[in-house]
C-alpha cells in the first residue's frame, strides 16, 4: 500500500496531483469534442501556437496566461484569414500557423539567458512546481470550460455529427465552432504551467480517444474520458516518483499507453467474439445437415 501512497505524502506532491486532476478534467471534457469533430491536428497546432505568447511574457515579465491568450487569438485569426482569403483548405492554414508560431516561440526564447530551461518549462511544464496560486488560476479558468461544455452540449453534439443538420436545427454552427475554439484555448492556457504546451495535447486526445473505443454513447464517452484522464494523472505521478522520471511526461505517456492497451484488448475480445459466432454458426449448419 505504501508504494501507492508514498508519492503523495508531501505538500508539493499533493498539489501536483490536484493540478494534474484539474488539468485532466478540463482536457478530457474538451478533448471529447476535439475527437468527435476530428480536430486532433488543430489541437496539436493550437497547443504549439500559444508558445510565442508565453515566451514573450516570460522575457518581458508580464502574465504568461495573458501572453498565451494573445497568441491563441493570433493563431485562430491567422487560420481564419488564410482559409477565407485564399483557396487553401483549413488544414493547410493550420499547418502554416503551427510551424510559424512554433518557430517564432523558439526564436523568442532563444533571446533568453536561460534558453534551455525556459523552453523545457514551457514545452513540458513543471507539475511539481504547481502552487496554490497556479491551482486557483486553473480552477478559475476550468469552471468556464466545464460550464461552457455543459451549456453547449446539444449544439456541439449536432455540430460534431453534421454541420448542415446543426444549421437546419437552428444551432448556429459557426458560433458553436467559435465557442469550441475558445474552450480549447482556455483549457490549453489553463494547463500549460502544470503539464506544458506539448504534453497538454496528450491529455486532450489520449483519454477521449480511449473513451471512444469503449463507450457506446457520448455521455458515456465523457465519463470514461474524465476517469481515464484522472487515472493517467494518478498513475503517472506514482510511476514518476518511483522511476525518477519527469512527472508531466510520465502522465502523458500513461495516457497514450492506456489507449494502445485498450485498443489491443478490444481487438482481442472482438476477435474472440467473432470466433465464437463463427463456431456457433458452423455448429448450427452442421446440425441442420445432420437433420
Amino acid at each position: 500500500m505504501d508504494w501507492w501512497t508514498e508519492p503523495f505524502l508531501l505538500g508539493l506532491q499533493q498539489r501536483a496531483l490536484l493540478g494534474g486532476l484539474v488539468a485532466a478534467l478540463m482536457s478530457s471534457v474538451v478533448g471529447v469534442w476535439l475527437v468527435l469533430r476530428g480536430m486532433s491536428f488543430f489541437g496539436d497546432a493550437f497547443v504549439h501556437g500559444v508558445l510565442p505568447g508565453i515566451a514573450a511574457a516570460m522575457i518581458a515579465g508580464f502574465n504568461p496566461y495573458l501572453g498565451a491568450a494573445i497568441a491563441a487569438l493570433v493563431m485562430v485569426g491567422g487560420i481564419e484569414l488564410i482559409h477565407r482569403q485564399t483557396a487553401l483548405k483549413e488544414d493547410t492554414a493550420i499547418g502554416l500557423l503551427f510551424v510559424g508560431m512554433m518557430a517564432l516561440g523558439v526564436t523568442i526564447i532563444s533571446k533568453s539567458k536561460s534558453y534551455t530551461g525556459a523552453l523545457t518549462t514551457i514545452l513540458f511544464g513543471d507539475v511539481f512546481g504547481v502552487n496554490e496560486e497556479t491551482l486557483t488560476t486553473m480552477v478559475a479558468l476550468g469552471l468556464p470550460v466545464l460550464i461552457g461544455s455543459l451549456l453547449l452540449y446539444r449544439p456541439l453534439l449536432a455540430l460534431s455529427f453534421s454541420p448542415v443538420k446543426a444549421q437546419t436545427l437552428g444551432m448556429h454552427p459557426r458560433f458553436t465552432h467559435a465557442a469550441l475554439l475558445v474552450l480549447i484555448a482556455t483549457a490549453v492556457i489553463a494547463n500549460f504551467q502544470a503539464v506544458g504546451t506539448l504534453l497538454v495535447f496528450g491529455l486532450l486526445v489520449g483519454p477521449p480517444a480511449t473513451a471512444a473505443l469503449i463507450a457506446r454513447t457520448v455521455p458515456q464517452m465523457f465519463v470514461a474520458s474524465v476517469g481515464l484522464g484522472a487515472l493517467a494523472v494518478w498513475l503517472g505521478l506514482v510511476l514518476s516518483y518511483h522511476l525518477g522520471t519527469a512527472g508531466a511526461a510520465t502522465i502523458t505517456l500513461v495516457a497514450i499507453a492506456v489507449f494502445f492497451l485498450t485498443l489491443a484488448v478490444s481487438r482481442l475480445t472482438g476477435s474472440a467474439r467473432e470466433g465464437r459466432a463463427h463456431r456457433a454458426e458452423a455448429a448450427h449448419d452442421t446440425a441442420e445437415g445432420l437433420a
